[in-house]
């Protein structure tokens, strides 16, 4: 049922572009997904399950992505200036990360709460992952931070918000329905002379760990 799950995560994705969260409807979600109502529950529990579950895959893409470009074969620096400027990037395009890196949820969007304490832990493996709830911001600074490693875990963290202060305050408009840009060019010369200042530091300093 993999791939009926992401049918009906993806469903709920498009929605939000056209309407807030407490206009979309579980039936027109199967209806697009092309599965049955009864086939949406099984996944999800309800409707807020399903936002757990949006809100969880959005997390993990983003980790993920973080995980790729730091594997990617170039120098520290670069690596850590495309991390900074991909976050940018995604987060203006993607509300729901947006949210999730800033705390800033609004009414349009999805805000799952963890399932009650006591809940019967949902059939689908997946879901009850979701069910434990959204990931904070600070949480999601921390896994990002992980991903580079011991040696330049602090290195990371910095770049990373460096990044989350262009998405609170950013230097242009942001339209939360546009496109991904295919880069953000506009911040490369800073965010490069300030995350080379924070590698010749980070090789230097015998702190590995930024509070």
């Amino acid at each position: 049922m993999a791939n009926a799950r992401e049918a009906l995560l993806d469903a709920a994705l498009a929605a939000l572009v056209h309407r807030p969260w407490s206009a979309v409807r579980m039936a027109d979600l199967a209806t697009a997904a092309r599965v049955s109502r009864q086939t949406l529950y099984n996944e999800f529990g309800s409707k807020e399950g399903l936002a757990r579950a949006l809100v969880r895959r959005e997390a993990d893409a983003y980790l993920q992505g973080v995980r790729t470009l730091l594997a990617a074969p170039a120098p520290p620096e670069r690596k850590l200036v495309a991390v900074a400027e991909w976050i940018v990037a995604r987060a203006a395009a993607r509300p729901i990360l947006r949210a999730l890196l800033t705390g800033a949820w609004n009414e349009r969007l999805p805000q799952p709460r963890p399932v009650r304490p006591g809940a019967r832990p949902a059939p689908v493996p997946a879901q009850r992952r979701a069910d434990a709830g959204p990931p904070a911001p600070g949480e999601l600074v921390a896994e990002a931070a992980a991903c580079a490693g011991e040696g330049w875990a602090a290195g990371c963290e910095l770049a990373v918000r460096i990044a989350l202060s262009h998405v609170v305050a950013p230097a242009l408009p942001m339209n939360p329905q546009c496109a991904e840009p295919e880069s953000w060019s506009p911040m490369t010369p800073t965010m490069t002379r300030v995350i080379e200042t924070i590698l010749s530091v980070e090789t230097t300093s015998p702190r590995k760990t930024i509070p």
